[in-house]
């Protein structure tokens, strides 16, 4: 299952030209170009041929919309391509695909990540090599963009190795997302996984601790002893962690509250650990 991932993984980053997809069809070596929301910075890539053409060419996609209702053959080679590379796909209403752009999109638009993903597994194998513990943070589908971009701001502040997200219900990782991280997201190495338990799974098998903070835990976070690799994982702001993850850590970690709010917000959550970790390690 793990070698699958990685497989995915690679897939994501290194495409093949298929000659099926590419000069065989008209317009098969059409460049694709980047372009600009209507309202915001945000670059995408619009047609069916330039999306095709950008996943060949390796482009980091973050997500790729399909109107609900768009069929014909060169729309299933693109899905299968989709399928193939493991990037993210969300069917939306032919509206929304108008609204986010003017250009003459045929019914599928891209958006384009500001960073390069990195593949878990051969991270997490460099990092093996380097003498200090890893220290990871897992973000089970952390949706809003502030939270995500002040997490990996603290990430970078607190010398985290890496931040692992799920392709699917999570922030999207645009121009806000980055400007929100101060540009951490610029210098953090970012995972993008399909499957958080196999990620999990994999550090367990490398020696890593998994730590998740719940305020179900029943350990003091303060009681936890950080200076291990340790991968740990921050929930969602309105579910938490998963009950899947939370069965597979290693120990449960609390912060203390003392007021009638029972929970903090997960970046502030986030930066209480990544800098108890900090105070161990130092």
């Amino acid at each position: 299952m793990i070698a699958k991932n990685n497989k995915q993984g690679q897939n994501r980053q290194h495409f093949g030209n298929d000659k099926k997809n590419g000069a065989s069809e008209p317009y098969g070596n059409q460049s694709f170009h980047v372009k600009r929301t209507k309202s915001s910075s945000q670059q995408l890539i619009c047609g069916m041929r330039p999306v095709m053409e950008a996943i060949n060419a390796g482009k980091q996609i973050d997500k790729i919309m399909i109107a609900n209702n768009l069929e014909g053959q060169l729309a299933q080679e693109l899905r299968s391509m989709i399928k193939e590379a493991g990037l993210p796909m969300q069917y939306v209403p032919v509206e929304k695909l108008n609204r986010l752009t003017d250009s003459n999109h045929q019914g599928v638009v891209a958006t384009v990540s500001p960073i390069t993903y990195h593949n878990f597994v051969d991270l997490l194998t460099s990092l093996d090599a380097q003498s200090h513990a890893p220290f990871i943070i897992l973000l089970d589908h952390v949706t809003d963009v502030r939270n995500l971009g002040a997490i990996v701001r603290t990430a970078e502040c607190g010398g985290v190795d890496a931040v692992v997200v799920p392709d699917h219900g999570s922030a999207m990782i645009g121009e806000d997302a980055v400007k929100a991280s101060s540009g951490a997201l610029l210098r953090v190495p970012i995972c993008r996984e399909s499957n958080l338990k196999m990620v999990v799974n994999f550090a367990k098998q490398s020696g890593l601790q998994v730590c998740a903070a719940t305020e179900k835990g029943a350990s003091h976070y303060l009681s936890v002893d950080f200076k291990l690799p340790t991968l740990l994982i921050m929930g969602s702001e309105d579910t938490g962690i998963s009950n899947e993850l939370l069965k597979m850590a290693d120990v449960r970690a609390k912060l203390p509250i003392m007021g009638e709010v029972q929970s903090l917000n997960v970046s502030v959550a986030a930066a209480v650990f990544v800098y108890e970790m900090l105070r161990q390690r130092n």
